[in-house]
């Protein structure tokens, strides 16, 4: 099979924290898993957004975002979260911490037998967070199916703005996943395998 290219992400700029000003409500009912709120948008947010919840009793910690309610009254995610009604007493923040990209295949895939992938990373001049690519071996991953491949990661330092990447590993499925992104904008993510 011959080569194919991607471009795997589109440009991602940062967003800021999102302040709900009553304390969010979660809920898992029938295996989905939604983070609401009553009075506060979150419209701004994305599907594959990476957002770090504190201000709760039981759901501080990172999520990824699944859907977002058309009205931006509600997020469902791909993690668990634990019940827990809003109580009035704190704010919950969501903040915006990178992203991860759809699967593309591997050459796990296509059963090709040299495994080899290259990426190249691309951000602009302000863009602080780091990039790495993630691979799983499953047929029909999940959150929990993805690794992160070794000496992909690149960490910007606003000197350099793009990061070749080659690695070698017979994947069924890759993405790239952005996090602690705290400004800037990361401009595409191309993909060889």
């Amino acid at each position: 099979m011959a080569q194919s290219s991607s471009t795997i992400s589109s440009q991602k700029t940062f967003k800021s924290a999102i302040t709900v000003s009553e304390d969010a409500t979660f809920t898992a009912t029938g295996g989905v898993n939604k983070i609401a709120a009553a009075s506060t948008s979150l419209a701004n947010l994305e599907v594959r957004d990476l957002i770090t919840i504190t201000g709760t009793t039981n759901n501080n910690s990172t999520v990824t975002i699944k859907s977002v309610d058309a009205n931006g009254t509600f997020i469902t995610v791909e993690e668990i979260v634990v019940a827990e009604a809003s109580d009035g007493s704190t704010n919950t923040v969501l903040t915006y911490s990178g992203f991860v990209t759809d699967k593309f295949k591997g050459d796990g895939y296509y059963s090709q037998a040299d495994g080899i992938h290259t990426v190249a990373y691309h951000v602009n001049e302000t863009c602080t967070g780091s990039v790495k690519m993630q691979g799983t071996l499953a047929t029909t991953p999940t959150e929990d199916d993805y690794f992160d491949i070794a000496n992909t990661t690149f960490t910007t330092d606003q000197s350099t703005t793009v990061s070749p990447v080659n690695f070698t590993g017979n994947f069924v499925f890759v993405r790239a996943k952005f996090s602690s992104q705290t400004a800037g904008s990361l401009t595409k993510i191309l993909y060889n395998n």
